[in-house]
């Protein structure tokens, strides 16, 4: 009987379903291990840069917190959305959602997401950029977005996998980086360090 090979695990420094998801898309067995960094944009901190401090600071941090004990490979990863250079985090109420998609209403703006590999030979690192345009959105369209709950933890107050999908007219660049997590990307970096039988585990 021929048995598939397992992939051997990823720490995957993120609590995000979204990342799983992905990961699970590209076959790469993995463990949940979220992470607590301070996500403070430093000041005039470009929003590429911003994201690539952020996902490296959260690997060293699931690193530093495993010790030497477990050599498996670590995987983080964070996005930001982002217009004229202005890095949009997480809404904390109606107010700023419709602050953050009235500004992005009717506009193209960026999403940037970095992702981050620390493994026993080193470290690696990508970024992501996509151009992401919204129609014009109404203040009632916003409010009914609110009432959903979709946008509360999402970078720039909307979800491009979810109920968002209406509001975007063009993406230029990768639905995946868009979504949390540029597997093109991240294949780029877990492929070296999980060897020939990356992708063909079960998750």
């Amino acid at each position: 009987m021929h048995v598939v090979p397992t992939v051997p695990s990823v720490l995957l420094a993120s609590a995000s379903p979204r990342r799983s998801e992905l990961l699970r898309q590209i076959g790469v067995a993995h463990e949940v291990r979220p992470v607590h960094v301070d996500e403070s944009p430093l000041p005039g901190e470009a929003p590429a840069a911003y994201v690539l401090r952020l996902a490296e600071r959260k690997a060293a941090a699931l690193r530093r917190g495993l010790g030497s004990a477990d050599p498996r490979p670590v995987l983080a990863a964070d996005t930001t959305v982002a217009l004229d250079g202005r890095i949009f985090g997480k809404p904390g109420g109606a107010p700023e959602l419709h602050e953050m998609l009235g500004a992005l209403s009717g506009r193209t703006h960026q999403v940037h997401t970095a992702v981050a590999v620390l493994h026993a030979g080193g470290a690696s690192a990508r970024v992501s950029t996509s151009d992401v345009s919204l129609r014009p959105l109404t203040r009632d369209e916003i409010d009914w977005y609110w009432s959903t709950g979709e946008p509360a933890d999402k970078a720039g107050g909307y979800a491009v996998q979810g109920r968002a999908a209406v509001f975007i007219r063009h993406i230029s660049g990768s639905y995946s980086g868009v979504m949390g997590l540029p597997l093109y990307e991240t294949w780029e970096l877990l492929a070296p360090v999980l060897g020939p039988t990356a992708g063909s585990g079960a998750p």
